[in-house]
């Protein structure tokens, strides 16, 4: 009977003082974010811009768990990270990052009939340019190379 008490009290326990359960990234995917950063109507694939408030590094881990490869960060000029495909004012962009420059990676992964293109870029702006967010902002380019 004290051990039926005693393993009742450690259970409990065991429930108040768990670690939480690891949450799942929450991504917030924002089609202003995609309209300044990626090209309008995109010939093959689609684009999607999401954003998290992980960290780079975690982020990595994360896409690499999935099976993307990454070249190493970089620390690049904002217009470098951004490219020139969306319908970003490259000066605006330039004027908020004030000559700091955002730490990118790059990565791909290929399964089966589907490609895909990850850009990781922190910090990142809102999508009125007027502030640099922490966290860090997935570019991602997928798509089907054959029919189903």
């Amino acid at each position: 009977m004290i051990y039926a008490t005693l393993l009742m009290i450690l259970e409990a326990f065991s429930l108040v003082f768990a670690a939480p359960a690891a949450a799942e990234p929450v991504y917030a995917c924002d089609p202003a974010l995609a309209r300044l950063f990626t090209p309008a109507s995109p010939i093959l694939g689609q684009y999607d811009v999401c954003t998290s408030p992980m960290a780079l590094d975690d982020e990595l881990v994360r896409a690499r768990a999935e099976g993307v490869t990454f070249g190493a960060v970089e620390l690049v000029d904002a217009l470098d990270a951004f490219g020139g495909a969306g319908s970003v004012d490259g000066s605006r962009l330039a004027r908020l990052y004030r000559g700091a420059r955002p730490r990118v990676a790059r990565g791909s992964r290929a399964d089966g009939d589907r490609f895909e293109s990850v850009t990781l870029i922190s910090p990142y702006p809102d999508a009125g340019l007027s502030r640099l967010l922490d966290g860090t902002l997935r570019i991602r380019f997928h798509l089907q190379t054959r029919e189903k």
